[in-house]
């Protein structure tokens, strides 16, 4: 569903924008920087949510609507809005109608022909946000996925006290609370977070630059519960079918093997950051700056960011 639905939004959208914007929104699928990703503020490739008419934003949505869970979608959401408390914008005032993303600079493109057979993406990208949708013979790659937030907490104005991205940190020092003496020195490897995360915005995640820390195996079944909780708010963002798709591939490639690191603070309040590792998997989460109010989280999936082992499977059929 999640393909066949993705394909008549784009197709929708795409007939509904001028020959200029259709022009500036699409690249071939082949394109030299299909790869190149970032969450920093800037400009990128493709069309402004914000050069959109209403209905045509309405469409585009509906991409996100479709790939993303309930709970994703509303993440999308409180992180475009806290962008927009963060600048000040009109749609940040108590009551405003502007929808999300209209006044800012959240950047849609599609890397392919979606109403074609051959391989096709689309993509989001501006600050604090990054998602990569591609769509291969009826199979879909759904990272890299980074997710952040700044600030983490509205610490002024009428909306003080918003958290964004709470969970992500929450069930983190839950976790972390949970481990036993032994547990906490292998889980804890540096006293001292880094100041991002580590795998930064690279168009192919090295897992090696990370510590891995604590194993799944030597977790309790409580434990191991809380940290199924915790891997769940990066990849429970999808759709229902691409996240149960993702925890397949985790298990089946060995759950045992995935680790569990955590450095800086053990206490809310400091800078902070953990990372989880396996064969198949690896999300990160850091807040370190502006006095750690300010997140950055990514999602990777070791074998399959841009559709990579879909498009090997693809061309390897052809």
């Amino acid at each position: 569903m999640v393909v066949e639905q993705s394909r008549d939004a784009a197709v929708e959208l795409l007939a509904a924008l001028s020959p200029e914007l259709r022009a500036k929104m699409t690249a071939p699928f082949d394109t030299p920087d299909h790869q190149t990703w970032t969450y920093l503020p800037g400009d990128r490739p493709g069309v402004t949510l914000g050069e959109l008419s209403v209905e045509q934003r309405r469409l585009a949505l509906r991409l996100l609507e479709i790939a993303l869970s309930e709970r994703g979608l509303a993440d999308a959401r409180a992180v475009m809005f806290t962008e927009a408390i963060r600048r000040s914008l009109p749609q940040s005032e108590p009551g405003s109608t502007v929808d999300l993303g209209s006044e800012q600079r959240y950047f849609l493109r599609f890397l392919g022909d979606p109403s074609g057979f051959d391989p096709w993406a689309w993509r989001i990208n501006g600050h604090h946000v990054a998602l990569h949708v591609t769509f291969v013979a009826g199979a879909v790659g759904f990272t890299p996925q980074f997710f952040g937030a700044e600030p983490a907490t509205v610490l002024s104005g009428p909306h003080k006290g918003l958290r964004t991205l709470a969970a992500e940190q929450d069930l983190g020092f839950e976790f972390l609370n949970s481990l036993e003496a032994g547990q906490r020195e292998l889980a804890i490897v540096s006293e001292k977070a880094p100041d991002d995360i580590l795998t930064r915005f690279d168009p192919i995640a090295d897992p090696k630059v990370l510590l891995r820390g604590l194993p799944y195996g030597e977790l309790k079944p409580e434990q191991r519960q809380l940290f199924s909780l915790l891997i769940g708010q990066y990849i429970g963002r999808a759709a229902g079918p691409i996240g149960l798709q993702t925890w397949q591939d985790i298990t089946e490639h060995g759950i045992e093997r995935l680790t569990f690191a955590w450095a800086g603070a053990t206490e809310p309040g400091g800078g902070h950051y953990y990372s989880i590792a396996g064969p198949t998997f690896l999300a990160e989460y850091d807040n370190t700056q502006d006095n750690a109010n300010h997140i950055h989280s990514v999602w990777r999936d070791l074998r399959n960011d841009w559709g990579r082992d879909l498009l090997a499977a693809h061309y390897a059929s052809h």
